[in-house]
Order: structure tokens, then C-alpha cells, then sequence
């Protein structure tokens, strides 16, 4: 052991491994140097892509025989969609399952691009806020709208504490306000700030697992454990959201306190 400490470890110990560059969105073509426009094919979108592929070929060709004794990828479709059918049934109500294609598309948009993420070399779509806030921003806006179109201003009455104490009931309007505003800020950060920061404290432990030399087993062994922590968040996360969304559904179905 001494001798391998003498003649293994490196001679400059430094961190090979910057844990941010993970998440630049880079050209696929034109170098890492190339101009980024609104048109420009990115490593972003290229695995935003492939995680559309992986879904239709989960759902679509997995499951088109519609086998009596399924196969295990039809198996698998199957059971994801009798989750999101329950959760959306039991959380939003029996008149929100008119909403399932849509909450069932975020649900594996999400749930696959965070496992997609956990692949090396790959990019995680989730793990940045402009893709969380356009998601968040599409619920804000789809309830906002079901709720005024299903119920008119009967819908302002979601921020009306008909309960509470008259005295206190201006007061909790405004707080119910603002919480209802902030809504699609807590509901991107959340999914992209947990995303973002299982894989930094991966590249942390990979960058002191370069700098040890021989003791580089011990940041190996930890990042198993985060590695296997981020494989349940990638499914906690994705739950997460789409329950929150379902909430928010059923906020905008049945508006009264």
C-alpha cells in the first residue's frame, strides 16, 4: 500500500472534472465555439428528441399487438398507464380524466428524460429551468384557462376563503394570490434544481475519484450511492410534478374552498 501510494498517485492534484459543463447547451455542429440561435440544432434538443423516440417506441410499437399475455415492454406501458389513470382519477376527480393524454405525456416526458439523463455522456433536458418553466407554464396556463371557461369569475372564488373570518378574509386573498402566481415558479425550480444537483455532486465525487490516485475508490463508492439515489429521483420527480399538476387541475374543476 505505501508503495502504491509512492509510485500511483498523480503528480498534480487538482479536480479533472468541472461539475457545471455538464449542462452548457452546445451546437451539434460548428464546434463548441459555434453561434446559438433560436434554429440551431443543440445537444439539448437532440436529446429531447431521442426521449420522444423512446416514448413512441414504448407506447406505440411496444404495445401494438395488444398481446393478451403482454410482452414486457407492452407490460411496462401498461402499468405506467394505469398509474397516471389512478393518480389523475383519484387526485383531480373522474371530470378531469378528460385531461389524462396530457398529464400522462408529462409524466413519461419527464420521468424519461430524467432517466435518459442518468446515462454517461448524455445531456438531461430536465435539468434546465427553460425547459421546467415552459412545462410549469403550460399547466399555469391550461388550469388558469379550464377554470375561467369551465366556471367564469365563479373561479375567482379558488382565492375567497369563504371559511375563514370575515376580517381575514381580504388578507387570505392576497396570500392566496400570490401563492396561485408562484405556482409555476416552485413547480419548474423544484424538478430542474433536484435534477441539476444529483448530477453536480455526481461529477464532484467523479472529479476527486481523478485526483486521489489510489484512494479513488472512496469517491466511487459514493457516487454508486448518489447514482442510485438519483435513480429514484428520477421517478420521485417526475411523480411529483404530475401530481402537483393534477392539484392544480382539480383546483381549476372545483374552485370552492
Amino acid at each position: 500500500m505505501v508503495l502504491a501510494i509512492i509510485f500511483l498517485q498523480p503528480e498534480v492534484r487538482e479536480l479533472a472534472i468541472h461539475p457545471m459543463d455538464q449542462f452548457n447547451i452546445l451546437p451539434l455542429f460548428g464546434g463548441h465555439g459555434g453561434e446559438l440561435h433560436w434554429y440551431t440544432p443543440t445537444n439539448a434538443t437532440l436529446w429531447m428528441m431521442i426521449t420522444v423516440a423512446v416514448i413512441v417506441l414504448l407506447l406505440v410499437f411496444g404495445s401494438s399487438g395488444r398481446a393478451v399475455v403482454p410482452s414486457r415492454t407492452q407490460s411496462i406501458g401498461e402499468m405506467i398507464y394505469g398509474f397516471v389513470y389512478k393518480m389523475v382519477e383519484d387526485v383531480a376527480g373522474k371530470d378531469a380524466l378528460k385531461f389524462f393524454p396530457y398529464i400522462m405525456t408529462l409524466f413519461l416526458f419527464i420521468m424519461v428524460s430524467n432517466v435518459m439523463g442518468l446515462i454517461p455522456l448524455s445531456f438531461t433536458s430536465t435539468s434546465h429551468i427553460a425547459v421546467t418553466a415552459i412545462l410549469a407554464l403550460l399547466v399555469f396556463f391550461t388550469v388558469t384557462i379550464v377554470g375561467f371557461v369551465k366556471h367564469g369569475f365563479g373561479f375567482l372564488g379558488l382565492f375567497w376563503v369563504a371559511s375563514a373570518p370575515l376580517a381575514l378574509r381580504p388578507v387570505l386573498a392576497i396570500i392566496e394570490i400570490i401563492s396561485y402566481f408562484v405556482r409555476p415558479v416552485s413547480h419548474s425550480i423544484r424538478l430542474a434544481g433536484n435534477v441539476m444537483a444529483g448530477h453536480a455532486v455526481i461529477k464532484v465525487f467523479a472529479g476527486f475519484a481523478g485526483a486521489l490516485g489510489v484512494f479513488a475508490f472512496m469517491p466511487i463508492l459514493a457516487i454508486t450511492a448518489v447514482y442510485a439515489l438519483e435513480v429514484l429521483v428520477a421517478f420521485i420527480q417526475a411523480y411529483v410534478f404530475t401530481i402537483l399538476t393534477c392539484v392544480y387541475l382539480k383546483d381549476a374543476l372545483h374552485p370552492s374552498h
